[in-house]
């Protein structure tokens, strides 16, 4: 297979080079080089969003092409119409933001999308943003050569995010640990490695359309989550678990401040932990357990020095130790 992947440098873009290298897949990737690229890649320079930047594309032919571009449509819509005669599918990752908010516990992709999505428009919100770029390559390639990857929560090494990093490098300082609970909170997401081997798996099966692409509910729980966090990292911490009421109580945002943490019954945990998903299942969503994950995650974080990096559109993530502290009554340790 011959693949072009626009980025490929960076967690989910990277995830989808190393795994279509792995398959000994011919990869073709276009970025503006801020970063190295993997051995064994045929790198293309170029800036999307600049006059003349796709200029490197030109020329060339691909079985599929995979964009994770989360700004302006327009970058993918130019990108679509200069590919669609010369690459058989447009594999765009999504975002399950593209659902009107809040869709409710067990929607599927056929739930309402967001409104005020064009595929041609600047950058507007992350959601209709996200829409706009499924909108684009649809306009390009049509229903039938066009797959709408839509991811819930992402996680494992090379995030740049800061959710899981933060959390492991928290439990890693040890001593007590607001835990926010209750410790059999059902988890939505999907390890990056394997959202990068069913995006692979899509293009071999010539699949089309939209699918949700996360764990099944309860494939992991916040205890086992913080559990595998507290193992992997030598177990000096004493994880406090602590009730959803006392957590907002103190002013704590979810998922922002304690991340990957929303409470139950929310419209926030309907829409980011309970998504149906059976349609990616189906067509050959495999996820790894949440222990290997997490040992997969801190071994890469070890290795670049602790500090994971960080996406400049994204906001930092992780809550004040001095807050922590007062929640837990415990004297603050700087």
């Amino acid at each position: 297979m011959r693949l072009l992947v626009l980025g490929g440098t960076e967690f989910a873009g990277r995830a989808v080079v190393e795994a279509a290298l792995g398959r000994g897949w011919e990869v073709t990737v276009l970025n503006r080089g801020r970063h190295e690229a993997l051995p064994g890649v045929r790198t293309l320079r170029g800036d999307r969003t600049a006059p003349g930047g796709l200029a490197a594309l030109a020329e060339g032919e691909w079985d599929a092409v995979v964009d994770t571009w989360s700004a302006a449509p327009r970058a993918v819509h130019d990108a679509a119409r200069l590919l669609a005669g010369r690459v058989g599918r447009y594999v765009y990752v999504s975002s399950c933001s593209v659902y009107e908010w809040a869709p409710p516990a067990g929607y599927t992709e056929d739930a309402p999308v967001v409104e005020g999505a064009e595929p041609d428009a600047e950058k507007t919100d992350y959601a209709r943003d996200k829409r706009g770029g499924e909108l684009a390559a649809l306009d390009a390639f049509g229903a039938e050569r066009s797959v709408f990857v839509r991811a819930g929560l992402i996680l494992g090494p090379y995030e740049n995010i800061g959710r899981l990093p933060w959390w492991l490098n928290r439990v890693a300082r040890g001593g007590p640990v607001l835990a926010p609970g209750p410790r059999e909170l059902a988890l939505q997401y999907v390890d990056v490695r394997d959202l990068a081997e069913w995006v692979l798996g899509s293009v071999e099966r010539e699949l089309s359309g939209a699918y949700n692409v996360i764990s099944p509910q309860g494939h992991a729980t916040m205890g086992s989550l913080l559990d595998a966090c507290a193992r992997v990292t030598g177990g000096v911490a004493e994880l406090r678990w602590t009730s959803a009421d006392v957590v907002l109580g103190a002013g704590i945002e979810p998922w922002t401040q304690l991340p990957v943490w929303i409470p139950a019954g929310s419209e926030g945990y309907d829409a980011l932990h309970s998504a149906d998903v059976s349609r990616a299942v189906a067509t050959g969503l495999s996820c790894r357990p949440v222990e290997e994950t997490v040992a997969d995650t801190w071994g890469w974080l070890q290795g670049i020095g602790g500090s994971a990096p960080q996406r400049p559109d994204r906001p930092g993530v992780g809550l004040d130790p001095v807050v922590e502290a007062k929640v837990l009554g415990v004297p603050f340790v700087a």
